[in-house]
């Protein structure tokens, strides 16, 4: 069925037109196209604008917002603002269980294995839906750079997330309004972005290490005659950034003998902030090894060494080192069969990352000139130009990242696909009964590396009817297992005797049925000008709620800087903003707003200006 663009501005009918590359991350998100006079990728955006933190504030009315908004709201509405939603992406309780206490917000245990639940006061959602809203703003946001509708995209993922999670991603597209042409790993982006195989003369073998705010993973390609080969790939979609502030938290709640169970949630995501706020700090500063921060947050001298943070991010550190080593002996590489190694994402910034890379495959081989934050959604971009048909010369080859099977007699995981295997993919096996007469046999799918399927992932299941009834061992069953390029999974079975076939798109328990996603986009639909006008309102109103709690919060901590007369004026600003709020006049609260930010913005350049005259040692950041 053809599908038609409609310009929603001008109400023409348009071509299906641009494609654009998406970077889902778990702490920032980012959208990018390439140029079409210089045929080079390019991301929508300019300095700060070009990230969009991938959090959403539940703000009144459950409506979500996106972005900078949302994250100025993670000490101030805590139980309401969901961050590091790409970890939830797929998954069930059981999953995640033993990192709730991660989260600030509340995720429902509903015990059905289904997929997690995200409670917001009265309202919730699934991580499907979250991811969806970050999608529909980046979306926003690069028809409001081209000027027409934007409908296709190319989203990528962590080459170690599993089906479960690539189909989640696929229905956060589906639900943002985007038709999703392919679901590619982030590692084989970021060697697109740095136009590593766009030479068809070239031939390199890369190793592309990627570290981001939630995810983890490290890949090998090989790359001859334009063709992307992954020979390996590791990871963990546990670890990330996220984690390295984590460990700071537990630092700083060791030495200072800190109760941290008693505190608000408001408090712990406080010091979370700091905790990566110091971390940024040691990491881009330049400091000598014995040179350290220091921060005050919830009346408290949080101070941070340089050598000190190494220390305590060493098990993290190392967790990555052995993942690479598992992928360098899967791939039956020596350290000098690899050319190059990119670094992608922005937790590679922290230099003990790069040492650590340097000393094992030595300093001319590291590549780092792209920025890490933009990389993927750059590489993305060219993917989405060569579906767009302008280049013809490059073939990815992916692999799938863990094995699939069957479930067979005594509980045991039959492999049809290994991981590692390249992908697309068929595979084809034959079982039999194991029972005279049997007429039906179920057919179980799981995914993972364990020989009991009890200790797999269970993707879906069917049930193959009217199967002859024979004696035990005659019918012959044939199960055909075939993985696209997304990497998505479709399951065949057939008796090859009478004919009997039937056939399955694997959907994990953990997506949407398409009904669902018909319902929510027929919803946003009918109640869009409402919506809109109602989000609007919210974002006002939120912004500034966020305005008035930032400066207070300046004025307690930094009233000597200020002169009584500004001290005065800036308290009748707030007062005549925060007055302006329950009224619900989105003009009048956006005028206060901006009287507001113009009026205390050279405050906060003068702190900042203290702040860089200070000696790097013991330098105090309020």
């Amino acid at each position: 069925m053809a599908k038609i663009s409609i310009n929603i501005k001008s109400g023409t009918i348009e071509s299906e037109g641009i494609i654009v590359g998406i970077d889902l991350g778990t702490t920032n998100s980012i959208v990018a196209m390439v140029d079409a006079e210089s045929g080079k990728p390019k991301v929508i955006g300019t300095g700060d604008d070009v990230l969009v933190p991938s959090v959403i504030h539940i703000a009144e009315g459950g409506i979500p917002i996106v972005g900078e908004t949302a994250r100025r709201a993670l000490v101030s509405h805590p139980h309401s603002t969901i961050f590091s939603v790409k970890r939830l992406l797929g998954r069930s309780y059981k999953d995640i269980a033993n990192h709730s206490d991660f989260y600030s917000y509340r995720i429902l245990d509903e015990d059905d294995g289904k997929l997690v639940k995200i409670a917001a006061g009265d309202h919730f959602f699934t991580p499907i839906e979250l991811s969806a809203e970050i999608l529909t703003t980046l979306k926003r946001k690069a028809e409001a750079y081209l000027g027409k509708t934007v409908s296709r995209a190319v989203i990528t993922v962590p080459a170690y997330f599993n089906d479960s999670q690539r189909q989640a991603t696929r229905d956060a597209g589906k639900l943002a309004g985007l038709d999703v042409l392919r679901i590619i790993n982030e590692p084989t982006a970021a060697s697109l972005a740095y136009g590593i195989g766009l030479d068809p003369n070239e031939m390199k073998t890369v190793v592309v290490y990627d570290l981001g705010g939630g995810t983890f993973d490290v890949s090998i390609l090989r790359i001859e005659d334009g063709v992307f080969e992954v020979l390996s790939t590791r990871g963990d979609t546990y670890l990330g950034g996220d984690d390295f502030d984590r460990e700071i938290v537990q630092y700083w709640a060791k030495n200072l003998t800190l109760d941290m169970k008693s505190w608000s949630q408001a408090d712990v995501q406080s010091i979370r902030l700091k905790a990566e706020e110091a971390k940024r700090f040691v990491c881009t500063a330049n400091l000598k090894y014995s040179d350290s921060v220091i921060l005050h947050g919830n009346n408290l001298q949080l101070e941070l060494e340089f050598a000190n943070f190494e220390e305590i991010t060493r098990r993290l550190m190392q967790k990555t080192m052995d993942c690479l080593q598992s992928a360098l002996t899967d791939s039956a590489l020596g350290l000098d069969d690899i050319d190059e190694v990119v670094l992608v994402g922005g937790s590679t910034r922290m230099p003990m990352v790069k040492q650590r890379i340097a000393d094992i495959f030595g300093h001319n081989k590291v590549n780092d000139t792209l920025d890490p934050d933009q990389v993927v959604a750059l590489g993305a971009a060219v993917e989405a130009d060569i579906l767009a048909g302008n280049r013809k010369d490059i073939l990815l080859l992916d692999v799938t990242p863990l094995s699939l099977g069957i479930e067979t007699l005594g509980g045991l995981m039959d492999v049809m696909i290994p991981r590692n295997t390249k992908i697309p993919a068929k595979f084809v096996k034959q079982y039999t009964t194991s029972v005279d007469g049997q007429v039906k046999m179920g057919i179980s799918i799981y995914q993972g590396e364990r020989e009991l399927v009890e200790e797999n992932r269970k993707l879906g299941e069917f049930i193959l009817t009217d199967i002859p009834a024979m004696p035990a061992g005659l019918p012959k069953i044939e199960v055909r297992f075939l993985i696209n390029a997304d990497g998505i999974l479709t399951v065949e079975a057939q008796e090859l005797r009478s004919g009997v076939q039937q056939q399955v798109q694997i959907k994990p328990q953990y997506g949407l049925t398409d009904a669902d996603v018909e319902k929510m986009l027929m919803d946003s639909l009918t109640h869009a000008k409402h919506d809109v006008e109602l989000r609007m309102l919210v974002e006002a109103k939120t912004e500034a709620e966020q305005m008035c709690y930032t400066v207070t919060r300046f004025l307690d901590k930094n009233k000597s800087l200020l002169t009584d007369e500004e001290v005065l004026k800036t308290k009748e600003l707030v007062k005549m903003l925060n007055k302006s709020i329950p009224e619900g006049d989105k003009n009048a609260i956006l005028s206060g707003v901006d009287a507001l930010n113009t009026y205390t913005r050279p405050f906060a350049e003068r702190l900042m200006n203290q702040a860089v005259s200070g000696a790097l040692k013991g330098t105090k950041i309020n």
